[in-house]
């Protein structure tokens, strides 16, 4: 079981992978005060730096989805922007949550997966 420091730098790795993928020159950073801690794992949002610090709306991340860190193994799991937050853990804690290829990220193993 990993710990919540654990959880956060795999967060923070997946971040940095996210930015590397979709090519920003923005910061981005964990909103601390709104991570979400289920027993299964904790819930991260994020946001650009440079909106936070000036509320330029031109500094925005939009589509930036929350995002799971499994506490048992690691993996993250990318929620949507469709729906709400609660209708995606609801779908992930019963097992039916859909998938794209890029849901799941493996961090041990660098790669993206739908399983």
């Amino acid at each position: 079981m990993l710990t919540d420091q654990e959880m956060l730098a795999i967060a923070e790795r997946y971040l940095k992978k996210s930015k590397e993928l979709g090519g920003t020159k923005l910061e981005i950073v964990i909103l601390h005060e709104e991570t979400i801690k289920k027993p299964y794992g904790n819930i991260y949002y994020c946001q650009s730096k440079e909106f936070l610090l000036t509320r330029d709306f031109n500094k925005v991340l939009t589509g930036n989805p929350p995002f799971l860190v499994e506490k048992n193994t690691g993996r993250v799991v990318s929620f949507g922007t469709r729906m709400r937050l609660e209708n995606y853990l609801q779908a992930y804690e019963n097992g039916t949550m859909s998938t794209a290829s890029n849901t799941y990220w493996y961090p041990d193993e660098d790669r993206f997966s739908s399983k």
